[in-house]
């Protein structure tokens, strides 16, 4: 049994894509929140010690200018975007968590080279909370996933899913796909949240991220067959328990907000954040403790995955 060590220490939300050039190209949360940030490899390993290239900076004040969080690079008809969301300064609204989500693109070939042009909010047609974006095309059609607030539903965050008109515009009216209900779902917030999307088997699966981002932070999963209509909710099951969570074991705690990537010989890989220790001292939301890991996907007899346990490759 061979035990993980962190890939890239201090970087949480951490988003994993190998491109059709063969590279690997990684973003993530930093420490401070504060801006965009991008680099590359030509193998996983080599993610660890590649330079970072920051690509986009907050500005001082506006609507987009305070926590930076969950950046996701995504090559979407000839172009790269990143989506991500910010909240807005507290001399516009008062509080702090007011995050929407945005986009940014450059049609360089390179992502860390060129320039990056600011393409506005991503506009969900609902005036909420919102955040931790994702997209995927499946039978030529882009589609954008997301979590977000609905003040009628209990509860911090629930996720959507939405056809897109262009890769920075929603299309048609956004479809809640699940909400917290589960007892592992709603330990200290109640939240579904940084959901990631894997094709596989016929099938189209959804990770997603529930509880508060402690050590009762754990994944679900959602799947659907990959000829149901995905804008149908009722074309999606949800697993009744966590597919991926602490292991107190071997001291790995809070795994989630994931990506799913491949390795050379098209494997499945699992990139996922998570602390290694407990005892956090002041706001959590300021501990930069969380850190970066990767290990293989298995698959079960009947071609739905297994995550194992977050501290071993199993």
């Amino acid at each position: 049994m061979q035990k993980l060590s962190p890939l890239i220490e201090q970087r949480a939300d951490p988003y994993i894509v190998r491109h059709s050039d063969g590279y690997y190209y990684f973003t993530a949360s930093v420490p401070q929140y504060d801006r965009i940030e991008l680099r590359r490899a030509s193998t996983i390993e080599g993610l660890r010690d590649a330079p970072t290239v920051d690509v986009w900076h907050k500005p001082d004040t506006g609507a987009y200018s305070e926590l930076i969080w969950a950046p996701e690079l995504h090559y979407n008809q000839g172009a790269w975007y990143v989506y991500f969301a910010a909240a807005p300064s507290r001399e516009i609204k008062y509080k702090l968590f007011q995050h929407r989500m945005y986009a940014i693109r450059n049609k360089s070939a390179n992502p860390l080279e060129g320039e990056w042009e600011f393409m506005g909010q991503v506009d969900s047609g609902i005036d909420t909370f919102c955040l931790d974006a994702t997209t995927f095309t499946h039978k030529g059609k882009l589609y954008y996933l997301w979590a977000q607030k609905d003040n009628a539903i209990e509860g911090n965050s629930n996720l959507y899913i939405a056809e897109m008109e262009t890769p920075w515009q929603i299309k048609g009216k956004p479809v809640m796909l699940t909400k917290p209900e589960f007892d592992w779902e709603i330990r200290g917030f109640w939240v579904n949240e940084g959901p990631s999307v894997l094709q596989r088997n016929g099938k189209v699966f959804i990770s997603y991220s529930a509880s508060a981002t402690d050590e009762n932070y754990a994944m679900g999963l959602l799947w659907a067959d990959a000829d149901a209509d995905l804008l149908d909710p009722a074309a999606w099951t949800k697993s009744q328990q966590p597919v991926l969570q602490t292991c107190f074991e071997h001291g790995i705690y809070g795994p989630g907000h994931n990506s799913f990537t491949v390795d050379a010989d098209d494997n499945v890989l699992l990139v996922y954040h998570a602390r290694t220790y407990t005892e956090i001292v002041g706001d959590p939301l300021w501990n930069p403790d969380r850190h970066t890991f990767v290990k293989p996907l298995r698959w079960d007899a009947q071609g739905m995955p297994v995550f194992g346990r977050p501290s071993v490759i199993e």
